[in-house]
């Protein structure tokens, strides 16, 4: 089946201009056009346009991209850059996750705080919890929340 830059893009839920735009920096070279220059999508064109989006969304540059695409052009001979390139922006996502991890551990203990001094009346009321009155799973939160992690270079 053959699809139109707006069709496509629907498929794809991004806009048409982000495509069109794709292909003025050279990402998709391997699109066919219509005799009158109308860009022809293939059911085959998904993957492509799917790699460049999940690339993107690793913050790769459209630099980077674009050698990426090249690379793929280029044929077998490029496949172990192609790897290394993957498993370098997955490390990148990786250590994003762990910190957007950590982000919600600290925002979990902050929900978990509030709801306890709501309950007393007050925020003083954690100026008498020790370490063993937090319950576990915001422990370590609550030490990376007080410095512990800094003052013992952990």
């Amino acid at each position: 089946m053959i699809y139109t830059v707006g069709e496509i893009a629907n498929k794809l839920n991004i806009a048409p201009s982000t495509i069109r735009y794709y292909d003025k920096e050279g990402l998709i070279p391997f699109v066919e056009r219509s005799s009158g220059g109308i860009r022809m999508f293939k059911d085959s064109d998904f993957e492509w346009l799917s790699i460049i989006e999940c690339l993107k969304q690793t913050g790769m540059s459209i630099k980077e991209i674009k050698t990426f695409i090249d690379w793929c052009m280029q044929g077998d001979e490029t496949i172990s850059q192609r790897k290394a390139l993957i498993e370098k922006q997955r490390e990148i996502i990786l250590e994003q996750i762990k910190q957007m991890q950590e982000t919600l551990a600290m925002l979990d203990y902050k929900t978990w705080y509030y709801e306890t001094a709501e309950k007393a009346g007050t925020c003083k009321i954690h100026e008498t919890f020790s370490e063993e009155d937090i319950p576990e799973e915001f422990r370590d939160a609550y030490k990376r929340a007080k410095g512990y992690f800094i003052k013992n270079n952990i």
